[in-house]
């Protein structure tokens, strides 16, 4: 007997529907059932950013295999060995595991500045661009964006940046750079660039950061060691989650002094962690099996740029990339970058647009030889 809604209802007077036509519906039905499934399915090759990545058979065991205890009220051995290997390989006294990136360059901003200073940096940057200003909301600090060329700022634009000490206006304490450049397609900071940048801001009076999120790749791509990379600046932040191909974290670098003011933030943030030796032993794996085949990864990268060459529609935002980050421009007269990102998955090739007339495509660990040539071919493809 119905119940409900539907009590009452005379379904003897609802027309019938023949047996041939119900059948039909219910094959249809299924049919589209299964080209849904099949869509939802379908194996993209993801070129969408490098912290899409999945572990690694091997990284998954070491994880399970971790010793581990309670980070915060006393100490887990596997986040200890992790810290002091990243302090090492960065040449600094000490370093400090969050679960983020942006966590580790807003903290290095709060500890090297006080509310109501000011930091110097590029105005495509990570930190101004993609931390919702947590420099303001979180610490009351301002940024001074300065322009550069593929992400990259040259000493002459420095010049007359810092603000005369007076009661009318912010104190500049800190200048911040980003290497490699994401919204830069993966440009790599010289070293000579960055000593002659860092020498300027240190007699200027100035605190150095470095938003060294993908400074593994430009490490691999130049040889130059991290801990040269790194000497110039007080305060140094990786990231393990994007090419090295760990889920979770990053690690801020800098002396004793400051990663004592550094875990006080961390807690002030919510990011301290109980049992994280299972994070940090995915980023050891990482370290150890998966740092120096970031050259595949750059290899890629140019055959990706390559093919957009090759189109009359697209134009690379640099000639060649430096490392894993690929951005090309796509001409007004063909579309806009949501369209050519739309057409590109319906090749089987996932994209970020990134503007309303630039595409980004990012290779990693997770992306193989014959994708990335299938995927050159896409980029043809569509656009053509």
């Amino acid at each position: 007997m119905c119940r409900g809604l539907l009590a009452g209802k005379d379904y003897s007077k609802l027309p019938r529907v023949p047996q041939t036509a119900r059948y039909t519906r219910i094959l249809n039905a299924v049919i589209q059932i299964g080209q849904s499934k099949t869509k939802a399915n379908m194996q993209y090759t993801d070129l969408r950013s490098d912290t899409v990545t999945k572990p690694t058979p091997g990284m998954l065991e070491a994880m399970m295999k971790a010793t581990v205890g309670d980070d915060v009220i006393d100490i887990d051995p596997t986040m200890v060995d992790l810290q002091e290997r990243i302090a090492k390989l960065l040449g600094k006294e000490a370093a400090i595991f969050m679960p983020s990136g942006t966590m580790t360059n807003q903290i290095a901003l709060r500890v090297h500045c006080s509310p109501g200073d000011e930091f110097l940096c590029e105005s495509g940057c990570h930190i101004y661009n993609y931390e919702q200003g947590a420099f303001a909301q979180l610490s009351g600090l301002v940024a001074k964006t300065i322009p550069g060329q593929n992400g990259l700022l040259d000493l002459e634009q420095l010049n007359g940046s810092v603000r005369p000490e007076n009661e009318h206006s912010v104190r500049t304490r800190l200048l911040c750079l980003e290497n490699t450049h994401n919204r830069g397609a993966g440009k790599i900071y010289s070293l000579s660039r960055i000593q002659s940048l860092c020498d300027w801001a240190h007699r200027e009076g100035l605190k150095t950061h470095l938003d060294g999120a993908r400074l593994f790749n430009a490490s691999v791509a130049t040889g130059v060691s991290l801990q040269a990379y790194s000497e110039p600046f007080e305060s140094v932040s990786v990231c393990f989650s994007k090419g090295l191909g760990a889920p979770v974290g990053s690690c801020l670098a800098g002396s004793r002094d400051f990663i004592a003011k550094a875990r006080r933030a961390r807690k002030l943030f919510g990011g301290g962690m109980r049992q994280v030796g299972y994070l940090a032993a995915a980023a050891i794996y990482a370290l150890e099996h998966q740092m120096y085949r970031l050259a595949e990864d750059h290899d890629h990268a140019r055959l990706l740029a390559r093919a957009v060459r090759q189109c009359n529609s697209l134009s690379l935002t640099d000639s060649e990339p430096d490392t894993n980050i690929v951005i090309f421009h796509v001409a007004n007269e063909w579309g806009t970058a949501s369209k050519f990102a739309e057409l590109l998955k319906q090749h089987g090739v996932l994209s970020l647009p990134f503007g309303p007339q630039s595409v980004r495509l990012v290779t990693h660990l997770d992306v193989s030889l014959s994708q990335i040539e299938q995927a050159t071919e896409a980029i043809k493809t569509v656009a053509t």
